[in-house]
C-alpha cells in the first residue's frame, strides 16, 4: 500500500518588479537628439515665415472666403456644360491609365538594369540606370509637361508623357528595390542548372515580386489621376485645363461642377483600385 504524499508547500511568491517608463529626453538617445533637431527647425520656420495670421483670421478675410464658398455651392448643371465635362472626365481618366501604363513598361525596363538580382550579379549598369531614375522623378510633372508642351504642343499628349515619365522614375526605383529583396532561393536553384538569367527572372524573380509591382501600379495610378486633373493648368487637357479655364474668368458655377467631377473621378479609381487589391490578395 502506497504512502499518501504530504500536501505541496507554497512557494512564496516574489513580488513582480515593476519597470518604470522610460525618460521623455537622454541625453544618450540619438532619437531624441533627431527630435529636438525637428522641433527647433519648425520653430525656427514659424519666426523667419512672414505668417500673417490677423489678417488670415480677419473679418474681411473671412467674409470673402465665406462669400467664394457662397458661390461655389451653385454648381453648373446645363445639358452642354455637362456634355463638355463628361469628355473632359474621361480624357483625364485616358491621361492618367495611359500615363501609368507608359511608366509601367519604362520602370520595368529600368528596374532590371538598376538592380543587383544576386551575389555574383556584377550589375554593370546599376549607376547609371539609377541615376537616370532619379532624374525622372526629382523632375516634377509639371516641368515635364511645360518642356513637352513645346514640342508635342498643347493637348493631353503632353500631359500623358509628362506623367509616364515622372511615373516611371517613380516605379522603377520601387520595382528595383523590390526585385532585390526578392528571396534569392528560386533562383539559386535554377541559377545552378545552368538556366539563363531570362528565364530565371521569367520563372523565379517576377512571380514573387509580381503582386509588390501590381500594389505599387495601382497606388501611382490613383496619384496619377489628381496629377493629371493638376496638369491641364498648363495647357495639357482634361479637367485641370477646363478648371484653370473657369477660374480665370470667375465662373464659381462652372467651377464648381469641374470640382465635384474630380473628387467623383478620384473615389472611383480610389474605390476600384481597393477592389483590384483585394481581389489580388485572395
Amino acid at each position: 500500500m502506497q504512502a499518501p504524499q504530504p500536501p505541496p508547500t507554497k512557494q512564496a511568491s516574489t513580488p513582480a518588479t515593476t519597470q518604470l517608463p522610460p525618460k521623455l529626453f537622454n541625453a544618450r538617445c540619438l532619437s531624441c537628439w533627431l527630435v529636438l533637431g525637428v522641433a527647433l527647425l519648425v520653430l525656427a520656420s514659424f519666426t523667419t515665415l512672414n505668417l500673417q495670421w490677423a489678417q488670415f483670421f480677419s473679418w474681411d478675410a473671412i467674409s470673402r472666403m465665406g462669400r467664394f464658398v457662397g458661390e461655389l455651392m451653385h454648381p453648373e448643371s446645363s445639358s452642354a456644360f455637362l456634355h463638355k465635362l463628361a469628355l473632359a472626365t474621361l480624357e483625364t481618366l485616358a491621361m492618367s491609365a495611359l500615363g501609368t501604363f507608359i511608366a509601367l513598361i519604362l520602370g520595368v525596363l529600368l528596374a532590371l538594369p538598376a538592380s543587383k538580382a544576386h551575389a555574383q550579379d556584377p550589375a554593370r549598369w546599376r549607376g547609371p540606370a539609377r541615376l537616370l531614375l532619379n532624374a525622372l522623378r526629382s523632375t516634377p510633372e509639371l516641368v515635364w509637361a511645360t518642356l513637352l508642351l513645346i514640342a508635342a504642343g498643347l493637348g493631353p499628349f503632353a500631359g500623358t508623357l509628362a506623367l509616364g515619365l515622372h511615373t516611371a522614375g517613380v516605379l522603377g526605383r520601387l520595382f528595383a528595390e523590390a526585385i532585390e529583396n526578392a528571396p534569392p532561393e528560386p533562383g539559386f536553384a535554377l541559377r545552378l542548372r545552368g538556366i539563363s538569367e531570362t528565364r530565371i527572372f521569367l520563372y523565379a524573380s517576377l512571380p514573387q515580386v509580381l503582386p509588390q509591382l501590381l500594389s505599387y501600379t495601382l497606388y501611382r495610378w490613383e496619384n496619377n489621376i489628381r496629377a493629371a486633373a493638376v496638369l491641364g493648368v498648363v495647357g495639357a487637357g482634361g479637367l485641370g485645363q477646363m478648371l484653370a479655364f473657369h477660374m480665370g474668368l470667375f465662373q464659381m458655377g462652372e467651377t464648381s461642377s469641374v470640382l465635384l467631377a474630380m473628387m467623383l473621378l478620384v473615389a472611383l479609381v480610389d474605390a476600384l483600385s481597393y477592389l483590384i487589391r483585394s481581389a489580388l490578395s485572395r
